[in-house]
């Protein structure tokens, strides 16, 4: 989360600290309509400067992966970006509409405008002439781009909103974006461009660009997409899991243990699962452990079928248990084991990975004996001590039953995988009792 925190306030900062070397939120004289001027050349630089960043994260690049610490990190990042967007682009359209409307009711007088640039000396229109006289058009059509983007915003915000719909609805984002890019090539202070926060707004415009026609042209991840077959299917059914292995085609390049992918079947969207096994080149086969928690999930045992055709796009994530810490405590809760599945597996075949110690505890609401022999087996043969705690039985997984479990937790790394307030509350109760907090890793999958 620290790096998330530093990426959104850093780049809010940078944005603001180069409008700053090109003008003043204290114009003088200082009055209504002057300082509405600078403010709303202010908040568009930081509205679009956010809902860029955001669109380029949207299109999954691998090379903020490490500096980000994975994607699904970088999705959190691209969600506080967009509602940091939203907020601002709210701002930005009240200190215009609010304005006209005010003018109109006679709240406020307008003052006389004043020397408007023309043609060159030659006849010839300059740029700085044609961009004035595109004025009308940009804000009207960035008008009612905002309108569409604020309701396909507040959409994907909402919980409840069907992911499927979420999905097929969420891209049109980037039709908006390329009509918001011409609003603001328009209306971006003509005298900015040839200073620094030109140079970085012109940047953002051709990279969100680019962002925003692969997006629509669904060319996200393209490179990393490779065909596989529904080799089997087991279902759990007191805990509403789903087993599938799936046989890569020629051109998957492997995983680490801890990934994820991107899974899509021919009748649906893409879905992103954390694989649960390692990659052996010699199977060449994948595992997926999915739990019935949404309108796609909960369907995926009907509709998949042993020889279904299906795409994988990855890897993704740096939930890889890289560290070089003698001891590892691991807390996968309900379905969040499935990382921990796949290192297992991994340490089974690497007595190298096995010098490490580790102690994998399972918290679940459900209990299936054959899913729980299944983990044992994986356990035991890792050399991984395993804690199930079912909670009607067991009671809760708290930091104080960890530590006595675990003397020597003080010289352990963490890795959480689960709720988010369940490791949030986990991470806050150990970093209380002395450990860093860059030794308790946590994975953020949530795609929303």
């Amino acid at each position: 989360m620290t790096r998330i925190r530093m990426a959104l306030w850093g780049s809010l900062v940078v944005l603001t600290g180069l409008w700053l070397l090109a003008d003043t939120l204290w114009p003088q004289p200082f009055g209504y309509f002057p300082f509405r001027t600078v403010f709303m050349q202010y908040s568009g630089v930081i509205a679009f400067g956010a809902m860029t960043i955001s669109m380029v994260l949207a299109t999954r690049p691998k090379w903020l992966e490490r500096p980000l610490d994975g994607l699904d990190k970088m999705y959190r990042l691209h969600k506080w970006l967009g509602i940091t967007a939203l907020v601002t682009s709210v701002v930005h359209w009240w200190w215009a509409q609010g304005t006209k409307w005010m003018v109109g009711w006679g709240w406020l007088v307008r003052p006389a405008r004043g020397p408007q640039g023309g043609p060159g000396r030659d006849g010839a229109m300059t740029l700085e002439h044609w961009l004035r006289t595109q004025r009308g058009l940009a804000e009207s059509l960035g008008e009612w781009a905002f309108y569409a983007a604020l309701i396909l915003m507040v959409l994907a915000l909402i919980k409840r909103f069907p992911y499927h719909w979420f999905a097929r609805t969420h891209k049109w984002l980037a039709a908006a974006y390329l009509v918001l890019a011409w609003h603001t090539l328009v209306l971006f202070k003509y005298d900015y461009w040839s200073q620094p926060i030109g140079w970085v707004m012109a940047l953002m415009l051709v990279a969100g660009t680019v962002s925003a026609v692969l997006v629509l042209l669904r060319k996200v991840g393209a490179g990393r997409k490779v065909e596989g077959t529904v080799e089997s299917l087991r279902y759990f059914e007191p805990l509403q899991v789903l087993r599938t292995s799936i046989r890569m085609q020629p051109g998957w390049k492997g995983h680490q243990a801890g990934q994820f992918a991107f899974v899509q079947g021919a009748r649906d969207l893409a879905h992103p699962f954390t694989m649960a096994s390692s990659w052996d080149p010699v199977r060449q086969t994948i595992v997926f452990v999915t739990k019935a928690l949404g309108d796609h999930t909960s369907q995926l045992h009907e509709v998949l079928r042993e020889g279904d055709t299906v795409t994988v796009e990855g890897p993704y994530g740096c939930f890889t248990f890289d560290d070089d810490k003698p001891r590892q405590i691991w807390i996968g809760a309900g379905i969040g084991i499935t990382p921990f599945i796949a290192r297992m597996q991994q340490m089974a075949r690497d007595p190298e990975a096995r010098k490490v110690k580790v102690d994998l505890f399972h918290p679940t609401a459900d209990y299936d004996e054959n899913a729980i022999a299944m983990l044992e087996a994986d356990a035991l043969a890792a050399g991984v001590r395993l804690h199930v705690l079912v909670d009607k039985r067991d009671g809760l997984l708290t930091g104080e039953r960890m530590r006595q479990a675990v003397p020597d937790w003080e010289d352990a790394s963490f890795w959480f995988c689960g709720p988010t307030a369940f490791g949030r509350a986990l991470r806050a109760d150990f970093v209380g009792k002395g450990i860093r907090a860059s030794d308790f890793h946590q994975e953020l999958f949530a795609m929303r």
